[in-house]
């Protein structure tokens, strides 16, 4: 019996760790977003990005470390949820050093249309920031 507890208990473990991780997945998605109102989020996105993209880079100014960030788009993250009066999705982008850069965003509805108005700076490698707007 010892045996078997000791290969048991790591199982239950790794069971554990991937379903907190699924539920951690599910959480940056609200599947009931969907339709038009997904493809205008994106849009929204895709529209500040081109906006603020100079010479083939995505410019953002860091206000915790006075830096300009030239990026470059990877790809739009899937999902999107919905905080208050605000929907966020993500997106990856790497910086000249080939860090991989993941920005929030936040849309909002106005004027007819959906309107990314703040892009935040979420992670920087996985590692995340004090200051994002997913959590």
């Amino acid at each position: 019996m010892i045996v078997s507890s000791n290969i048991t208990r790591p199982l239950q473990v790794f069971g554990l760790s991937l379903f907190l991780l699924s539920v951690t997945a599910m959480a940056a998605n609200d599947p009931s977003i969907k339709g038009d109102l997904r493809a205008n989020i994106q849009n929204a996105m895709n529209e500040l990005i081109q906006q603020r993209t100079v010479d083939g880079s995505f410019k953002f100014y860091d206000a915790i470390t006075n830096k300009v960030h030239n990026l470059k788009l990877v790809e739009l993250h899937d999902g999107i949820v919905k905080k208050g009066d605000f929907y966020v999705s993500c997106a990856d982008f790497a910086d000249a050093k080939g860090n991989t850069v993941d920005m929030d965003f936040m849309v909002i509805p106005g004027n007819n249309k959906m309107i990314a108005t703040q892009a935040v700076l979420h992670k920087i490698d996985g590692e995340k920031r004090k200051y994002h707007l997913e959590d």
